[in-house]
């Protein structure tokens, strides 16, 4: 495996491999990998000639008292776990090789309304800062597919959006949420949690569960489902941020005619901050 640092390295690289007629796939992460990242790179391995993994702590979508300085950094690990899979690149640059000398009046990309919800309203500009890197790294890499986890389903859907709105011709491919036996989905932040922090939190699954299971027994309160949802997870120690019902579609409140739907919840336990998504149909009639 190949660790380059520069986008003139990146993009000499690149030129070799699109000259021999090779496809290129990419799985931008922040490092501090686990099995869901290594899920997302054997994915790309099946579906491109080259796959080119980058990590970079983004500054950019870090808000104020966030964990941009404490958040793991795992570099000698990460190298070992991708060079296992058999990736062909490695693109780890610096904050100024991304952003330059002036990150403060960089250009911002944005996509309005799917990025000020949710997540998006808890940590403003949060969005903005990763559409901006994921823009960058897809003009650095010009990759065929871009690969990203279906657990920021938020995220998700943003990148969609953008890719869509400026023509940029790169597919991407969302991958199944990889979780523990236990339910709890894969993050890096899960390293935040105590002891007892982690036998609680598969709690946030279990009542995610019962919700899509409501939903797909015909129940169209959604109100009253996100009001039971969230009165729990606080009887189970969970101070949840947000816990709602919504488009699979476009993250819109969902109408009578709305069928694919997906219940999305964020909620803090101890440190962590822990995200989760189920998609649910509601049958018509």
């Amino acid at each position: 495996m190949k660790t380059l640092a520069t986008i003139s390295d990146l993009r000499q690289q690149v030129r070799q491999w699109r000259s021999s007629g090779e496809s290129i796939a990419l799985v931008p992460t922040m490092g501090n990998l686990h099995v869901g990242h290594l899920t997302l790179v054997r994915r790309a391995r099946e579906l491109a000639d080259r796959v080119i993994v980058t990590i970079f702590v983004n500054p950019m979508q870090f808000g104020e008292g966030e964990d941009f300085e404490s958040y793991p950094r795992t570099m000698d690990q990460d190298t070992a776990a991708l060079t296992a899979e058999w990736t062909d690149l490695l693109f780890s640059p610096s904050v100024a090789q991304v952003y330059g000398k002036h990150r403060e009046q960089h250009t911002q990309v944005e996509v309005p309304g799917l990025s000020d919800m949710l997540c998006g309203a808890s940590r403003p500009g949060h969005f903005i800062g990763v559409a901006t890197v994921v823009c960058k790294l897809f003009n650095m890499v010009q990759p065929d597919l871009a690969l990203f986890g279906d657990k920021d389903f938020q995220q998700l859907l943003v990148i969609r959006r953008m890719v869509q709105d400026l023509c940029i011709p790169i597919e991407i491919v969302g991958v199944p949420t990889v979780r523990d036996d236990d339910g709890l989905a894969l993050s890096s932040r899960n390293g935040y949690l105590s002891t007892a922090e982690r036998a609680q939190a598969p709690e946030l699954r279990r009542i995610m569960l019962e919700t899509a299971s409501a939903i797909q027994s015909r129940e169209r309160d959604y109100a009253k489902l996100e009001k039971k949802a969230t009165q729990e997870l606080e009887k189970a120690g969970f101070n949840p941020d947000y816990y709602t019902i919504r488009s699979a579609a476009d993250l819109s409140e969902p109408g009578e005619d709305i069928s694919d739907l997906v219940v999305l919840a964020a909620a803090y336990l101890g440190r962590a901050r822990l995200i989760d998504n189920i998609q649910a149909h509601s049958p018509s009639g």
